[in-house]
């Protein structure tokens, strides 16, 4: 599809109206030029228009600035990747003393911390919520051992906010406005709902599509948050981001906000992911790696409160794509979408076999727990499901997520899900490490088991 706005807004009309989505912006860079569209309403309550000037959350978007902010210390001389995160911190830790000594600020852009990733605790508005929720995981266990395997950790990336705090003397929130988003001219790019209020500001849908999709009661997700996924932007401002990194770390007037060697080494392989199928196959400095066709790409999701962010790019074409959407099934409009706009050929869909194969079930069959999920796995009537409960204070804020799955088999150790009234599979990896302990890989992150289950009947 070619760069004509007005068919790029026809396409997105039709898209959100198909996927049950309510609005959504969507941006496309190539050859340095930005178009961007929109498509719906900001909220179902107050069917405000979206526009392309409207701003969404971008969610874990948000983790790409944290580790540019990260470089940019690299590059001054005041970190080094491989330096313990208590050196900076010398009042860091966790539960484990010997990850306490021991994780560097590369283990936490990778998420091979081990260190639980979904400590959600709210710590308040000040501007020293980074700080309190950086001593709350104190207490907090790990999930697998230090550099034993790869999971998504939100709280490695709110640790390395806090490194950035300590080493620039600014709030993270700051650090992102005068590092990052002034220097690119980004005047829409806002971490705090009251900048954001000062915007077009959409407002996240929960609920299944199609049925129940009604706008959330709660807007964001708490400040402790904010270096793992608090930034709020228009679409045109991740995707100018997205070019500067493309230009090796310089903006368009010259302006230089990562060397070359740095912007270029955010993108380079630091560790491959369990399960392939579950995103991308690697993962960089911050960014996820993909493999289309043998096209390598870059790039980031995010999910907040109701709301869903994409961006893509393909650096040997000199293309973008961003998608940011506030609910609906945006899984399967983003994999339309991009198919077409990126211009190469995206993998197909996970998806189970039309014949499943028979495997065993015993081994897989447990209780696999980390914080704010538990995941029992159980057999039901010769097949295998899994329930998932989420609790603490995402529960609160998600409570769709508390579902029940039906496993089907892809290989051993592998099956598919679907959620309800989604268009896209999931994939269910079960694994086990060199210790011998064993983890479902499911969400891109490692459940570990801490029980086993009657064997299936």
């Amino acid at each position: 599809m070619t760069m004509d706005a007005a068919r790029l807004r026809a396409w997105l009309t039709e898209l959100i109206g198909r996927f049950d989505v309510p609005g959504a912006t969507l941006g496309v860079l190539r050859d340095g030029q930005i178009v961007d569209v929109a498509a719906g309403v900001l909220s179902r309550a107050t069917l405000v228009p979206a526009t392309p000037d409207s701003v969404f959350q971008i969610g874990s978007i948000t983790k790409v600035w944290t580790a540019t902010l990260i470089m940019q210390l690299v590059d001054e001389g005041r970190l080094a990747l491989d330096t313990p995160v208590v050196d900076v911190l010398p009042g860091f830790a966790v539960a484990d003393p010997g990850v306490t000594r021991t994780v560097t600020v590369r283990h936490l852009l990778t998420h091979t911390s081990g260190i639980d990733g979904d400590v959600f605790v709210d710590t308040g508005r000040g501007d020293d919520a980074v700080e309190r929720y950086v001593e709350r995981l104190a207490d907090v266990a790990q999930t697998h051992p230090l550099d034993a395997t790869f999971s998504y950790c939100n709280s490695g990336f709110s640790v390395a906010g806090r490194i950035v705090e300590v080493l620039t003397g600014l709030t993270w929130d700051a650090a992102i406005r005068e590092r990052i988003a002034a220097p690119l001219g980004l005047m829409a790019t806002v971490t705090l709902p009251e900048d954001a209020i000062l915007h077009r500001a959409a407002v996240g849908h929960l609920g299944e599509p199609g049925r129940s999709l009604a706008p959330t009661t709660v807007w964001a997700l708490p400040r402790s948050g904010g270096p793992a996924g608090r930034i709020t932007a228009r679409v045109h401002d991740v995707l100018a981001f997205a070019r500067m990194h493309l230009a090796g770390g310089a903006a368009p007037d010259g302006t230089r906000l990562l060397s070359t060697a740095s912007a270029a080494a955010m993108t380079e392989h630091q560790v491959d992911v369990p399960d392939p199928a579950a995103i991308g196959d690697s993962w960089g400095l911050g960014w996820i790696r993909f493999d289309w066709d043998g096209h390598r790409l870059v790039g980031h999701d995010g999910g907040t409160v109701g709301q869903r962010a994409y961006l893509r790019v393909l650096p040997e074409r000199d293309v973008a794509v961003c998608l940011l959407t506030n609910g609906g099934d945006t899984a399967g409009m983003y994999r339309e979408l991009f198919a077409e706009l990126a211009d190469v050929t995206m993998p197909a869909p996970f998806a189970p076999p039309a014949d499943p194969p028979a495997v065993d079930l015993r081994p897989y069959v447990g209780r696999y727990s980390r914080a704010g999920f538990d995941t029992d796995v159980f057999a039901r009537d010769g097949s295998l499901a899994m329930r998932v409960t989420v609790n603490g204070l995402l529960g609160d804020l998600l409570p769709e997520l508390s579902r029940e799955h039906l496993l089907v088999p892809v290989a051993e150790g592998h099956f598919a899900t679907r959620p309800e009234g989604a268009t896209q599979w999931e994939p269910v990896f079960f694994y086990t490490l060199a210790d011998g302990s064993r983890y479902l890989h499911h969400g891109v992150r490692a459940n570990p088991r801490v029980e086993a289950g009657a064997e299936p009947r």
